[in-house]
C-alpha cells in the first residue's frame, strides 16, 4: 500500500466482508481495539475507528456513542463536510440554517488490512458518498509501541481523491469557531485540562497551530504532537472532552488526484497525574522527534 501515487478509482463500491476485529498490543497489553464501524446507524457516518483505547494500566481513555452526541466514536477520522457528504455524522451546519439533519451521511470500508498480530496494522479505506460513489481512498498506518511513561500511537493517513473535491467544516460553513473534522480523539474525561505551547487552558489550545496538545485528566494523560506543518488544534473541554487537528480551519481544503490529504500524528497515552509544563514540552520534543511512517 505505497502512498507515493494515487489509487486507481473506484465508481462505485460493492459490499464488502467485515473484517476480523484487531487488537493492538503493547508487550502483551491489548490497548486498542478498532471497531470498523459495520455496526453503526447511517445516520452516524459509518466509519473505523479505535475503540476501547486504554493506558497500559487499564484506564479507558476514549469514549464512543455517548449520549451527547451518539456520532462521536473513538479515535478515527470523520469530516462533516466532503463536497457536501457528512462523514462526521449527525447534523450539518446549514449556512443560514444552522444545524439541519440532512440525507447527506456517507460511509468508509475497510476493504483490505493486514498487520503484524501485535501493535502494527494497514488498511485500505474507501470514502463513500450516500449513493455508494466513491470520494476518498484512504492509506492507513498504525502503529502501539512502548513510550517512556506509556505507550505511544503512531497513526498515518494519505487519502486520495479520484477527482479534484474540496473539505469543509461547520466554520467554512458559517459557524464561528466550530472548525472540527479531521482526525478526531473523543475521550470520557470530564472537566479536561488542556497544556500547548502557547499555554495552559481552551482559551489557548483551540485554534492553536502548536506542534503538541497535552489533555489530561485524574488518572491518566494524553499527548498529542503533528509530524509536519501543524494545523489548528479544536479543542473542546466542556459537555465533553474531544480534540483533533482541523482540515478546514476557514476554509475549504482541496484535494484531488495529484494532491493527497496526508495526515500524520502520535499520541502518548499515560497513567498518572498531569505533567508539569515543562515535562509536557519535554515529552513532546521526544515524540516529535520520533517521527511516523510517511
Amino acid at each position: 500500500m505505497s502512498t507515493d501515487s494515487p489509487a486507481a478509482p473506484l465508481a462505485r463500491t460493492a459490499p464488502h466482508p467485515t473484517p476480523p476485529p484487531v487488537a493492538l498490543t503493547v508487550a502483551g497489553t491489548v490497548v486498542a481495539t478498532l471497531d470498523d464501524g459495520s455496526a453503526m446507524p447511517a445516520t452516524d457516518s459509518p466509519r473505523p475507528h479505535l475503540h476501547p483505547v486504554r493506558t497500559l494500566a487499564g484506564t479507558p481513555v476514549s469514549d464512543s456513542a455517548p449520549a451527547d452526541h451518539r456520532h462521536h466514536r473513538g479515535v478515527g477520522l470523520a469530516v462533516p463536510d466532503v463536497d457536501g457528504t457528512s462523514h462526521w455524522g449527525g447534523r450539518t451546519h446549514v449556512r443560514g440554517k444552522g444545524s439541519t439533519m440532512l440525507g447527506n451521511h456517507g460511509a468508509q470500508h475497510v476493504v483490505d488490512q493486514d498487520g503484524d498480530g501485535a501493535g502494527a496494522l494497514r488498511q485500505l479505506v474507501t470514502w463513500c458518498d450516500r449513493a455508494g460513489r466513491e470520494q476518498l481512498r484512504e492509506e492507513r498506518r498504525l502503529r502501539a509501541v512502548a513510550a517512556p511513561g506509556g505507550w505511544r500511537l503512531d497513526w498515518t493517513s494519505v487519502l486520495h481523491a479520484p477527482r479534484p473535491l474540496t473539505v469543509g467544516s461547520p466554520a467554512t460553513n458559517g459557524r464561528p469557531g466550530a472548525f472540527y473534522g479531521g482526525w478526531f480523539w473523543r475521550t470520557p474525561f470530564d472537566g479536561a485540562g488542556t497544556l500547548v505551547a502557547g499555554g495552559t487552558g481552551t482559551a489557548h489550545a483551540h485554534g492553536s497551530r502548536s506542534p503538541w496538545l497535552a489533555v489530561t485528566a485524574p488518572g491518566a494523560w494524553l499527548l498529542a504532537v503533528q509530524h509536519g506543518e501543524a494545523l489548528p488544534w479544536f479543542v473542546r473541554t466542556e459537555e465533553y472532552t474531544g480534540f483533533g487537528p482541523a482540515l478546514a480551519f476557514d476554509a475549504r481544503r482541496e484535494v484531488g488526484p495529484e494532491e493527497p490529504l496526508r495526515v500524520r500524528l502520535s499520541v502518548l497515552v499515560a497513567d498518572g497525574p498531569a505533567p508539569a509544563p515543562g515535562a509536557a514540552r519535554a515529552a513532546a520534543l521526544g515524540l516529535l522527534a520520533t517521527g511516523v511512517d510517511a
